[in-house]
């Protein structure tokens, strides 16, 4: 309970020192932009800390121009005088407004906005960078690397008994897939074709959920693009592997009037996008969400700027913290079986009388 506390409090520590300074400035504490931050995607890794006292892992960016690719490490950003995130490089000044980056015209020194506070003397280069999200995918990979290549393979390939600790846990939701998600959904014919990708997502899905709960995590599958990504891989196994009987159900229905079938073939092909566009977003929401709950919980003592509160928040924001341990293997159950049941349908053979 200790520990799990600590996970809530810890990320926040920062925000203490920031509202000390936002009180000497005489300033408003902005909820919603503290939420947006840890939220959103970021070009460097921070853990905690403010300004010069804190703990950043630089990374990788990588920017295509019209005059070529330019690369650097987000630690090269510095505050000019106008307060703005601005780096030189091959001849071409570069701002960071919101993780956002911008190439600066020819001949500008600083940035200038329009009303609505967006740059009217710069452009959007192509940004490819290496992200925390990204950061934090290749280390999922990794770590599924090592309990799988590393662990538990190494493991079947050298003895015979059962697997003990980690690799018994892996070994138990590896049957799990299989024998719950897998075998029921898609059929014991067909399951083993789309073994590794159902797998693959599970596991990729449930760690990163898991790191994403850790102090000063990324929040990679509460990113739209990340949920996209997998939604349009489950697409395409449908559309590559559905076969003859599944399209004709799909576009031209036997046994109905012809005159309705036009209008449900309608219904029927949009179905076939909509299915992983619900997949994509019940997984994205839910993530967010929770992500939101907690920091809105931990937010409420600097916005009514009492310590006493913490003694409601804190409790209610461990609460949901230990709930989305659950949440984070829920969503990573869900998404799997509904591919399952979405490609099962796709692959069925349908007997023909």
């Amino acid at each position: 309970m200790t520990l799990l506390l600590g996970l809530v409090l810890f990320p926040f520590t920062a925000f203490s020192n920031e509202s000390k300074s936002l009180n000497e400035a005489e300033e408003e504490f902005n909820a919603t932009e503290m939420i947006m931050h840890h939220i959103g995607d970021a070009h460097g890794w921070h853990f905690f800390g403010e300004g010069e006292s804190s703990v950043t892992l630089p990374l990788p960016v990588i920017l295509y121009t019209d005059n070529g690719l330019v690369t650097f490490m987000s630690s090269e950003f510095h505050h000019d005088t106008e307060g703005h995130h601005i780096v030189e490089k091959n001849g071409m000044r570069f701002v960071n407004l919101h993780e956002d980056i911008y190439m600066l015209n020819d001949g500008a020194e600083t940035v200038e906005f329009d009303a609505e506070h967006h740059p009217v003397n710069a452009s959007k280069p192509w940004d490819i960078s290496i992200t925390k999200n990204v950061a934090a995918m290749f280390l999922t990979v990794i770590l599924m690397l090592l309990f799988f290549s590393a662990g538990l393979a190494r493991h079947h390939k050298k003895n015979e008994h059962a697997p003990k600790g980690l690799n018994n846990v892996l070994e138990t939701l590896v049957l799990f897939v299989r024998d719950e998600i897998a075998i029921p959904q898609i059929g014991e014919k067909k399951y083993m074709k789309f073994m590794p990708f159902l797998l693959t997502v599970f596991f990729f899905i449930w760690i990163t959920n898991l790191l994403g709960l850790l102090p000063g995590a990324a929040n990679v599958t509460g990113n739209i693009a990340v949920t996209v990504s997998l939604g349009l891989f489950t697409l395409a196994l449908i559309l590559i592997n559905g076969n003859k009987d599944y399209w004709k159900h799909t576009l031209w229905m036997p046994g109905i009037p012809t005159w309705v079938k036009p209008i449900l073939a309608v219904v029927e092909g949009a179905g076939v996008f909509i299915k992983p566009i619900a997949l994509m977003i019940r997984l994205f929401a839910n993530i967010t969400a929770g992500h939101i709950i907690i920091l809105s919980l931990i937010g409420l003592i600097f916005i009514l700027e009492s310590a006493g509160v913490a003694g409601i928040s804190v409790p209610f924001a461990l609460f949901i913290t230990v709930l989305e341990l659950l949440v984070a293997f829920l969503q990573a159950f869900i998404f799997t079986i509904l591919s399952a049941l979405f490609i099962g349908m796709a692959v069925e053979e349908h007997e023909h009388h």
